[in-house]
């Protein structure tokens, strides 16, 4: 063989190498885009129900919300209503508060107005007796 046979044989080999590994690439880079392509196909089927969930999820969480709203509604219009009643014990309380003082000064009256009764009635027997006493003389 001569010198340029041998080198087109070399670059034969070289080309051969070359196509093997490259066709060795092409069939691993192959399947890894049909895992990536079974995988996507995966994702795709999850997310479907997930959306699907999600919808039904969020249907019940707005008729949850509209529910709540209704209910605080309700509580607040029952709070406004019992506010009045609140007041009127409060000033029950305060009416009771005073009648009490009132009820205490009366009574503190009629105790001072008591002592000075009997005060007075000692001293008209004192005078009448007095009285008695000057008639007898006479």
């Amino acid at each position: 063989m001569t010198l340029g046979g041998i080198a087109g044989l070399i670059a034969a080999i070289a080309f051969l190498i070359i196509a093997v590994a490259l066709a060795a690439i092409g069939f691993k880079v192959a399947g890894v885009t049909k895992e990536v392509k079974q995988t996507v196909v995966s994702v795709n089927a999850t997310l479907d129900v997930v959306n699907g969930e999600l919808g039904t999820l969020t249907h019940e969480v707005e008729a949850l919300l509209t529910k709540s709203n209704t209910l605080l509604e309700d509580v607040n219009g029952k709070v406004a209503a019992i506010d009045p009643v609140f007041d009127a014990i409060g000033e029950l309380g305060e009416s009771v508060s005073d009648l009490n003082s009132s009820t205490r000064s009366l009574a503190t009256k009629v105790a001072n107005g008591a002592a000075n009764s009997a005060k007075i009635t000692v001293a008209a027997r004192v005078g009448k007796a007095a009285m008695n006493l000057l008639k007898k003389k006479d």
